[in-house]
């Protein structure tokens, strides 16, 4: 299994690019390979459907979600929806590179809770008929401090965290042997 996380902030030290640090330390220590894009470290063009001729950053986004059997997207909220970043990256995307994955959604918003953001992404994953997964992560005001080894410093939010992956791993494991059983 292998896990490809986006983190679709172009801000430094984004709470949510933070907490997707984190949830990739979890995966590592499970021994499960990840690949992880930054989009502030990955500029992307602006997508345009007139030129299929892709930037390489943009083909190298498209490969390494089309390498993961699963895809864990963390977002800022901004004015109750998705980053442009992420957009654009998604964008980029089609059915043939996320059809059939388990998809994950983080949020991270300037209020109590990202809900809007976590609405909108859900949205666009099933239009890439993506599986959403069940459980999803919003972290807001009070719960978006990280420790100095990386783990958010609320307890509470290390165990949603903690579950919201292993319901993730799971559905990704199980979405993957249905695709190899279908080969």
């Amino acid at each position: 299994m292998k896990i490809t996380l986006i983190a679709g902030s172009n801000r430094a030290n984004a709470s949510s690019t933070s907490l997707l640090r984190y949830m990739e330390s979890l995966l590592k220590a499970r021994e499960i390979p990840v690949t992880f894009i930054d989009l502030s470290e990955l500029p992307l063009p602006l997508f345009s459907p007139d030129n299929w001729d892709f930037h390489p950053n943009s083909r190298q986004l498209q490969q390494a979600v089309a390498d993961g059997d699963g895809l864990i997207l963390a977002t800022p909220e901004y004015h109750g929806s998705i980053s442009g970043a992420l957009k654009n990256a998604l964008d980029y995307m089609n059915a043939d590179h996320v059809a059939g994955k388990a998809v994950l959604s983080v949020s991270s918003a300037g209020g109590p809770l990202g809900v809007s953001s976590l609405t909108h992404l859900q949205t666009i994953v099933r239009n890439l008929h993506g599986v959403n997964c069940p459980d999803w992560i919003s972290i807001g005001y009070g719960s978006n401090a990280f420790g100095p080894d990386g783990a958010p410093s609320d307890e509470g939010m290390r165990n949603r965290v903690q579950g919201a992956l292993g319901s993730f791993l799971e559905l990704t494991r199980i979405l993957s042997e249905n695709v190899g059983a279908a080969s």
